[in-house]
């Protein structure tokens, strides 16, 4: 049996998950990010010992965690700012009594896609997270691939436009900003649109044929596609694996890889676009799986 925490935002889930990615037993709670870094720390621990009566045995843990762990074991590009700058590792293991795992929730999440999800038995997977940010993680003959300085797959934060909005990581037009859930609204409110208060109503509009809604999905598909273009010029990946709230939208699945076509240095495009097969699963079953490599 292994454990597997999914750290969000809001909320932190906990599961059992046995070696096939079956999950025996789940709990979720909401994370105490404003009552501070000891209180998210002090839930884990709190989680991984009620997970831990229930399977009868000491487990080994893994970690999805906004952001990722720095060469000093520090945390550095995260949401969740309280975690910014702390040994989150080292602290939980010390709490723990034993080594754990960490990494990035995007990582998780490819690697729960390529062990036990869409991208099973391929030999390299991509997977896209289009939600409240843009994030990807890169599994390489089912392993992680992270880079010495732990950013492999972090394509939102290359650049799609110099001039186009700015992004809380300094640079402007990033990826994040167009192809995200919140990029995708403030473009439609940019055109105009002003029937819909997030994402999700966005889409909705889309359907009944409101003409504001349908530029701004047309926008969103055109540079879905040269963002995606890119990285399989670089990456060229066996399957791209899309996930988070934006992943739902249908249009990505049926008009994304003609878009993502005309901008692939190949006469076509051979590159599988799939949805992911856990949704929310795929943090907890990415994080027990770090333990499986």
């Amino acid at each position: 049996m292994r454990i597997g925490i999914d750290l969000g935002g809001t909320k932190t889930e906990g599961a059992l998950v046995d070696k096939n990615g079956r999950v025996i037993s789940r709990h979720r709670l909401a994370t105490p990010r404003a009552e501070g870094y000891r209180a998210i720390v002090d839930q884990i621990a709190s989680l991984v010992s009620q997970l831990e009566s229930e399977s009868c045995e000491t487990c080994s843990v893994g970690i999805a965690a906004p952001g990722a762990i720095d060469a000093q074991g520090r945390v550095k590009n995260s949401n969740t700012q309280c975690l910014i700058g702390t040994a989150f590792q080292s602290d939980l293991e010390a709490r723990l009594d034993r080594p754990i795992r960490v990494e990035n929730d995007a990582n998780c999440f490819a690697l729960a896609e390529a062990l036990f999800g869409a991208g099973r038995d391929m030999p390299s997977v991509f997977g896209v997270i289009m939600g409240t940010g843009v994030g990807g993680g890169i599994v390489i003959q089912q392993r992680l691939h992270t880079g010495p300085q732990h950013i492999a797959g972090e394509w939102g934060h290359n650049t799609l436009d110099p001039d186009g909005p700015p992004c809380y990581c300094g640079q402007q037009g990033c990826i994040e900003t167009y192809l995200s859930g919140p990029g995708f609204f403030a473009d439609y409110q940019r055109l105009g649109g002003a029937n819909a208060a997030n994402a999700e109503e966005v889409i909705s509009k889309v359907r009944e044929n409101e003409p504001i809604a349908q530029e701004a999905l047309d926008n969103l598909l055109e540079r879905f596609g040269k963002a995606v273009a890119g990285v399989i010029n670089i990456l060229d990946p066996h399957v791209i694996v899309l996930g988070g709230g934006l992943s739902n939208t249908q249009e990505l699945y049926e008009e994304g890889p003609r878009r993502i076509a005309k901008y692939v240095f190949n006469p076509a495009l051979e590159t599988p676009i799939r949805r992911n097969l856990h949704g929310d699963s795929a943090g907890v079953l990415g994080a027990a799986g770090l333990w499986a490599l």
